[in-house]
């Protein structure tokens, strides 16, 4: 696994594991780079403020200054109208192991780049005890 020399993103260990499980699936190459990008450290030491899987954030546009409420969620239950955001999705790989405070970045389908803020971070299953989901 590659050190970010930052140390900005991380992701726990279960994450990368059931992350790795979904490579047969439609893997864009932004996911792959961030993962190879992450510190790998238990889900009881992660800190509270980093995006994980099903963690719900508030993020910012930098351009609109719009708020939205999202979800990082697997593709199955992906559901974007309600803010359920599939960490295959580039928005998904874009969040994933980011700190609250954080730029965002990435493009849409048609080429567009698009960044946002993360604002707040409102629920993460770690910080609420849950190390299995």
């Amino acid at each position: 696994m590659h050190k970010n020399p930052d140390g900005e993103r991380l992701l726990t260990e279960i994450d990368y594991a059931r992350l790795n499980k979904l490579h047969g699936a439609q893997f864009p190459p932004e996911l792959i780079e961030t993962l190879d990008s992450l510190d790998l450290v238990p889900s009881r030491e992660i800190p509270p403020d980093i995006v994980t899987m099903y963690s719900q954030v508030i993020v910012e546009d930098l351009d609109s200054h719009k708020r939205q409420k999202l979800t990082l969620c697997y593709p199955g239950d992906a559901e974007p109208h309600l803010g359920f955001i599939s960490v295959l999705s580039p928005v998904g790989a874009s969040l994933l192991g980011q700190r609250v405070g954080a730029i965002a970045r990435w493009r849409t389908p048609n080429g567009d780049a698009c960044a946002a803020e993360i604002v707040t971070l409102l629920f993460q299953p770690e910080a609420s005890g849950d190390y299995t989901t």
